[in-house]
């Protein structure tokens, strides 16, 4: 029964991106009797799916990776008939690299960023005064209404 619960994890299309400063590989995972790979949160508390974490885990283990934070997988999609996921991973060479090079939201998935909530009035009202304006001068529109009101 533990044999059909295990996890194996190939690597294709593997490259180092110099410029980026990371490594680029698509994941194929292989998870027979296990539904799928997903981020699995406090909803779920079983064995039947395979977490992100596990992948980051075996990944460190594959590539000797000291810091988990500096890798991110993401992407995946299930092979019809289950058993099988497909999805992307990036290795990047340092935590600072990954802040740098990563958008926004999946830092925020990952917990390296935190969201920053603003308020639904303060966006429509932005959104408004843009519409004002035109070209370069609209990102300049919502800071100079900030700066007026200041005064």
């Amino acid at each position: 029964m533990a044999d059909a619960k295990a996890v194996t994890i190939r690597t294709r299309k593997f490259m180092t991106n110099r410029l980026l400063s990371r490594k680029q590989f698509v994941i194929d995972v292989l998870h027979p009797g296990r539904a799928n790979v997903s981020k699995v949160g406090f909803y779920c508390l079983c064995d039947s799916v395979v977490a992100k974490a596990e992948l980051k885990e075996k990944l460190a283990n594959l590539y000797e990776v000291r810091d988990l934070n500096a890798i991110f997988v993401f992407k995946f999609r299930t092979h019809f008939g289950g058993g099988k996921s497909t999805g992307f991973g990036l290795i990047y060479d340092s935590v600072e690299n990954a802040k740098k090079y990563e958008p926004k939201y999946r830092l925020i998935r990952n917990g390296l960023a935190t969201k920053v909530e603003k308020s639904r009035k303060q966006m429509k009202e932005r959104k408004n005064r843009s519409k004002k304006v035109r070209g370069v001068k609209k990102t300049k529109a919502g800071d100079a209404a900030k700066a007026g009101k200041k005064k």
